[in-house]
């Protein structure tokens, strides 16, 4: 599958909005083709995130996750950003379709095959970090001495030390599976105002006064429909603010992309870990008495 395969856009399309679970089975060989790709390109890359929870808690894939997770930091075990290119055009070239996304933390690049899909970042160090989502900041001692693990019969690496770096994504309780919940630990286990790329105040207060457009609206509703008064909405990377009479509050995202975000009130909180939202657009949140955790992408365009 080629990057202009417009069947193969639709269906990564599909997988990011509807995150179904893998197929285990495949997955263990689209992980184990990545991993012969990347090793013949002499790149040293690791498993991140929710593969690495999986492969280091459970040592299995985690049976609910819906992609594989890998890492490269660029500028670490001489990889360049030079080499970002070469990387891609070889999984091209073994028949995965391809997209490509590139911001000041990182570039990113998911990858499909077999209908799996896997969500690669080749991470920039700032200020001595690198960036996970939603807005974590890892040192990059996790990441200068990759720690080597058994994984499905092969080995793979990790952050090191791996349970320092799960601990420091998932929080205390990261040895305990959740399906649903884990969101609000990851956010519970970090601050609201860290951005991926840091606006200054006054970048900020010229935004707000010269381009009121640039505003996100979010309308927070009720059960019964109805707005809601002084809700609370914490999104990461943008900050804090609350809903007028008429139920809307005003955000100022730095961009159109994908944000974790919490919806507080009446005693009730919901995390919404995948939303996304643009600049300029007007967003609708009501809630689902039926269910309290684990709903992405629900957000309506008003």
């Amino acid at each position: 599958m080629q990057s202009n395969d417009g069947a193969a856009e639709a269906e990564l399309e599909l997988l990011n909005t509807t995150i179904p679970p893998m197929d285990l089975a495949t997955a263990k060989l689209v992980l184990s083709d990545a991993k012969r790709i990347l090793d013949g390109l002499g790149v040293a890359f690791f498993l991140r995130q929710g593969t690495a929870l999986g492969a280091v808690r459970d040592q299995a894939f985690i049976p609910w996750d819906d992609d594989i997770d890998l890492g490269i930091v660029m500028g670490l075990h001489g990889f360049g950003e030079d080499s970002v290119q070469p990387v891609i055009d070889a999984f091209r070239e073994a028949g995965y379709y391809t997209s490509l996304e590139r911001t000041a933390s990182y570039v990113y690049t998911a990858l499909m095959k077999h209908h799996t899909k896997i969500d690669m970042y080749f991470l920039r160090v700032v200020n001595g970090q690198v960036y996970h989502y939603p807005g974590l900041w890892f040192p990059i001692r996790f990441f200068t001495d990759l720690a080597e693990i058994e994984f499905l019969g092969e080995t793979y690496r990790v952050p090191n030390p791996p349970e320092e770096y799960l601990l420091f994504k998932y929080g205390p309780d990261w040895r305990i599976p959740k399906r649903a919940g884990y969101e609000k630990d990851v956010l519970d286990n970090m601050r609201y105002a860290a951005l991926p790329v840091r606006r200054s105040a006054l970048r900020h207060f010229l935004t707000r006064r010269l381009m009121p457009w640039h505003a996100v609206r979010l309308r927070v509703l009720d059960d019964a429909g109805r707005p809601v008064q002084g809700a609370q909405v914490s999104v990461v990377g943008v900050g804090r603010t609350t809903t007028d009479k008429t139920g809307y509050a005003k955000l100022y995202p730095p961009g159109d992309a994908v944000y974790a975000m919490t919806i507080t009130f009446g005693g009730c909180e919901e995390v919404l870990y995948e939303e996304r939202i643009a600049p300029g657009e007007t967003y609708v949140y009501r809630p689902d008495p039926m269910v309290d955790a684990g709903r992405i992408f629900i957000l309506s365009r008003a």
